[in-house]
């Protein structure tokens, strides 16, 4: 079985200041994860979390952030609270047949995502 793997950190304090511009959050972020991070004040660690799991998963296409836009990559969780990868439209036809898993962790400074593709 083939895999690539992409691993991304970005600063909290980073995020926290582009977040300040109401159009990063609307051309960063999915609507799902805007309504989900809105729903929760906009916790500055979560959208860092959400940004690294999109930079970690562009760093495993090997495409880097080209080729699709960062809205068709979106954070869900599912009911045990396990965060796990969207993907539609370009960035759908560059994963092709391969299946994502996620891992999103912060400390009180940096945000981190690891992105396995794989296929099976």
């Amino acid at each position: 079985m083939k895999m690539s793997v992409g691993l991304d950190s970005v600063k909290i304090d980073r995020v926290a200041k582009c977040l300040r511009r109401e159009r990063f959050l609307r051309e960063v972020y999915a609507p799902k994860e805007q309504a989900q991070l809105e729903a929760r004040g906009i916790p500055a660690q979560t959208a860092a979390g959400y940004f690294a799991a999109k930079e970690a998963f562009a760093k495993a296409l090997g495409t880097g952030l080209r080729g699709f836009s960062l809205q068709e990559v979106w954070v869900e969780y599912d009911k045990l609270g396990r965060p796990r990868l969207k993907v539609t439209g370009r960035a759908k036809r560059l994963l092709g047949l391969r299946r994502t898993a996620l891992s999103i962790t912060h400390t009180a400074t940096d945000a981190s995502a690891v992105v396995l593709l794989y296929r099976g």
